[in-house]
C-alpha cells in the first residue's frame, strides 16, 4: 500500500498530463482550420471582382488568433486612392474581427462583457481554454463590435412575434458613474449641485399566458428581452417599441406598460403605447406612502408609522386610493404640515388611474416592476456599476448593449448579422457606392 500511494500521480501530474493532451489536440485542429481559412481565402480572391477605383496591390500576410491558437494567412490587399480606403475581401468574407475569427471574436465579447472587468475575462480565457488574449485587446474588441451591437439594438423592426394575450413593456433608469470629463457641466444630486453618475435607460419586454393556482401572474419563461441606451428619453422610447413591435406588439391581446410613476417614463407611455394600460409599480406607491405618512406624522420613528402604512397597503390593493388622498388632507387641513402632505400625495394625484391595484390583480396582471429592476442589477450594475468603476459614455454603451443581446438570448442572431455585414463588404455596389 506505502509503495503504491508513493507511486500514485498527483493532482501536479494530472494537470500535467491535461496540458500534454490539450497540447496534443489543438495543434493538429490549428492546423486544420488554418489549412482550410487559407484555402477558402484563396478561393474568396481568385473570385474577387473589384469595383472602379479599388486597385490590387499585392498580397499580404496576417497573424489569426482562434480557439486552437494563431497561424498566418495569405490574402490580397485593394487600395481605393480616391477614398483613401483600404480592402482585404478575405478578411470581410471570412468574417475575420481585426486578427480573430469569428468563433473566437464571439468568446471574446462574451467573457469581456459578461465578467466583471477585462483583466478578469483575461485570466479566464488563460485558465479555462488556453487561450491568450490580453485585457486589453478584449477591451479593443468589445467596444468594437459593441458599438455595432449597439447599433442592432436600434434598427427598426420588422413586425414579429405571435399573438399573445398580454405584453408587457416595463422601463427604468439607473444612474451608472462616469468619468470627470463626461460629466463636465451635468447638474446632478451630489451637495455642490454636480453628478457622479449618467443615466442609463433599460427596457423590457416580456409576456403572459396565465396565471397561478391563487390567481397571481406567471410570467412566460425566456420571454424577456432587453434594450438600453444612453440617449435621452425621447430617443429611448422609440427605440424600445421597435423592440415590442418585434415581440409582436400588433398582435397582442393587451398591452401593458408597468413603470415607477415619474413623468418622463408616463409620457414615454402615452407616445410609444397610447393604447398600453399604464400600472404603477406597487412597491414604489408603497414608498411614496412612506413619505405622506412621515409628512403627517413628523417621522419614521413614530409609533403609528408601520401600523398606518400596512393600512395605506391593504386600502390601494383596495382601490381606495382616492379615499387615502382625501383622508390625509382632511387630517392635516389648517395645519403646517399641510404643504407637505400636499407635496408628497402628488404623486398619487397624479398617478389615481395607474393605482387601481385591486381591479388590476382581478384582471391577473402583474402590479409590480420587479422584472425591470432585476434587470438593473444584474444587466447594468453587475457589469458597470462595481467598486472604483468610472466609465467613459461609449465603453459603458457598448458593453451594456452586448449584455442585452445576451440576457435576450439573441447572440446567435446577431452574430449572423454581423457576418452578413462583413460580407457585404465584398458586394461591387456597395463598395461603389
Amino acid at each position: 500500500m506505502t509503495q503504491f500511494q508513493a507511486q500514485a500521480p498527483t493532482g501536479g501530474d494530472v494537470q500535467q498530463l491535461e496540458g500534454l493532451v490539450r497540447t496534443a489536440l489543438f495543434k493538429p485542429a490549428n492546423a486544420l482550420v488554418g489549412f482550410l481559412l487559407q484555402g477558402a481565402a484563396d478561393r474568396i480572391d481568385a473570385a474577387y471582382q473589384p469595383p472602379p477605383g479599388q486597385a490590387r496591390k499585392g498580397r499580404e500576410i496576417r497573424q489569426v488568433q482562434g480557439l486552437f491558437g494563431t497561424f498566418p494567412l495569405a490574402r490580397d490587399y485593394y487600395y481605393h486612392a480616391g477614398k483613401a480606403q483600404g480592402h482585404y475581401p478575405a478578411d470581410a468574407a471570412l468574417g475575420l474581427e481585426t486578427g480573430q475569427t469569428p468563433a473566437l471574436a464571439r468568446l471574446v465579447c462574451l467573457e469581456g462583457a459578461d465578467e466583471t472587468s477585462y483583466q478578469k475575462a483575461e485570466t479566464h480565457l488563460l485558465e479555462t481554454g488556453g487561450i491568450p488574449v490580453s485585457a486589453r485587446q478584449i477591451q479593443r474588441t468589445v467596444q468594437r463590435v459593441g458599438a455595432a451591437a449597439q447599433a442592432w439594438q436600434e434598427r427598426e423592426a420588422q413586425p414579429g412575434g405571435s399573438a399573445v394575450p398580454k405584453l408587457y413593456v416595463s422601463a427604468d433608469a439607473t444612474g451608472v458613474p462616469m468619468r470627470k470629463e463626461e460629466l463636465a457641466g451635468r447638474a446632478g444630486k451630489q451637495a455642490d449641485g454636480s453628478a457622479k453618475t449618467r443615466s442609463a435607460y433599460l427596457g423590457c419586454v416580456f409576456t403572459q399566458h396565465q396565471t397561478d393556482e391563487e390567481g397571481h401572474p406567471v410570467r412566460d419563461y425566456e420571454s424577456t428581452t432587453y434594450v438600453s441606451s444612453f440617449d435621452s428619453i425621447d430617443v429611448f422610447g422609440p427605440m424600445l417599441r421597435q423592440d415590442a413591435i418585434r415581440r409582436g406588439l400588433a398582435l397582442a391581446l393587451q398591452v401593458v406598460l408597468l413603470i415607477d410613476g415619474a413623468e418622463g417614463l408616463a409620457r414615454m407611455g402615452r407616445l410609444c403605447f397610447p393604447k398600453a394600460l399604464q400600472i404603477v409599480d406597487f412597491y414604489h406607491a408603497l414608498e411614496h406612502a412612506g413619505q405622506v405618512l412621515v409628512a403627517l406624522l413628523g417621522s419614521k420613528e413614530h409609533p403609528d408609522y408601520k401600523k398606518r402604512l400596512s393600512s395605506w397597503a391593504r386600502r390601494l390593493l383596495h382601490d381606495q386610493v382616492e379615499s387615502l388622498i382625501a383622508q390625509a388632507r382632511r387630517e392635516c387641513a389648517g395645519t403646517a404640515r399641510a404643504p407637505a402632505v400636499e407635496k408628497e400625495l402628488g404623486y398619487f394625484v397624479h398617478n389615481v388611474a395607474r393605482m387601481q391595484y385591486g381591479t388590476f390583480r382581478r384582471q391577473g396582471l402583474f402590479i409590480g416592476s420587479g422584472v425591470i429592476e432585476a434587470g438593473c442589477k444584474t444587466v447594468i450594475g453587475a457589469r458597470c456599476k462595481q467598486s472604483g468603476m468610472f466609465w467613459g459614455e461609449p465603453g459603458a454603451e457598448h458593453v451594456l448593449a452586448l449584455r442585452c443581446i445576451q440576457s435576450s438570448r439573441r447572440l446567435a442572431e446577431f452574430w449572423k448579422d454581423r457576418l452578413n455585414a462583413h460580407a457585404a463588404r465584398n458586394d461591387r455596389l456597395a463598395l461603389a457606392a
